[in-house]
């Protein structure tokens, strides 16, 4: 499905008199020195420090990001999965909010505003949804649509959350949730234990529109079945065995909060269908 005349040219970034917590933005990467181009360019003034986690990568990724960005801070990952990957950068970033960022264009960081914002307003975890006005994906199919839209509502069925899109892995946080959530997963799964345990211990979530964009380079290594097999077992185990830590549950907790492109505190300006895709082919 086409969400090209959803696409802006520019964004409005928060005036920085309210972002006053430092910023850090952790991205795993194997290969993708052709997608960090178009990634870093679209950094956000306002991000204080951009944690890249390479997996050994072959294609001088590495180099391409120091050359992009100077004071990139690196952290070489030996062991596999996306898992130990951003348990391994969230361990170096130092910034009060961590967001999370995949390296392979899909996820625009203009969009980061719209995540920090909640979280500099009472907020202690931010999740991106596809399916919420001003929301849209380019890169769902059919049947990942119809099995994220019945694992959403498993989850919220047994956590009584009110998410509206599971499967999606942008996401930002407040440094200290790291201490309440206690992540444990090494592969992609740990994107499905931080939305779990973030409703399980207490967290106060906000949910915030975002626009998936088509990789730019490479190939996707999803495989629906597979991994909706995985996004559920994960689930059940997360939902019967672990306990929060009490000093983290907040009465208040699953409340959710869904901003749309409209809001004053999100402002977006119209532009040309197809300039963020021409954005991504110049870059």
């Amino acid at each position: 499905m086409s969400i090209s005349t959803q696409l802006p040219n520019t964004f409005s970034e928060p005036t920085l008199s309210i972002v006053r917590a430092s910023v850090s933005v952790v991205i795993p990467t194997l290969n993708e020195a052709k997608n960090l181009p178009w990634v870093l360019r679209r950094m956000p003034s306002y991000v204080d420090e951009v944690v890249i986690v390479d997996g050994r990568s072959q294609d001088n990724t590495v180099g391409v990001a120091r050359a992009l960005r100077k004071d990139v801070v690196i952290v070489e990952e030996k062991r596999k999965g996306k898992g130990v990957a951003l348990r391994s950068g969230f361990a170096a970033a130092s910034g009060d909010i961590i967001v999370m960022l995949d390296a392979d264009g899909s996820m625009d960081p203009q969009e980061i505003g719209w995540f920090v914002s909640p979280l500099q307003h009472d907020y202690d975890f931010v999740k991106g949804s596809r399916h919420v006005t001003g929301g849209g994906s380019e890169d769902l199919t059919w049947l990942r649509r119809t099995g994220n839209r019945a694992l959403t509502a498993l989850a919220n069925a047994v956590l009584h959350s009110n998410y509206s899109d599971l499967c999606y892995g942008y996401i930002a946080f407040r440094r200290e949730c790291l201490e309440v959530l206690q992540l444990e997963s090494d592969g992609f799964e740990i994107e499905t234990e931080l939305i779990v345990r973030a409703a399980k211990a207490g967290l106060r979530i906000a949910e915030v529109p975002s626009i998936e964009l088509e990789r730019i380079s490479g190939a996707s290594n999803l495989q629906t079945f597979r991994d909706g097999w995985r996004v559920l077992g994960t689930m059940a185990r997360e939902c019967v065995l672990w306990e929060a830590p009490t000093a983290g549950a907040r009465p208040e907790a699953l409340r959710r909060v869904k901003y749309a492109y409209a809001n004053v505190s999100f402002p977006r300006t119209p532009a040309d269908p197809q300039s963020l895709l021409s954005l991504r082919e110049a870059a």
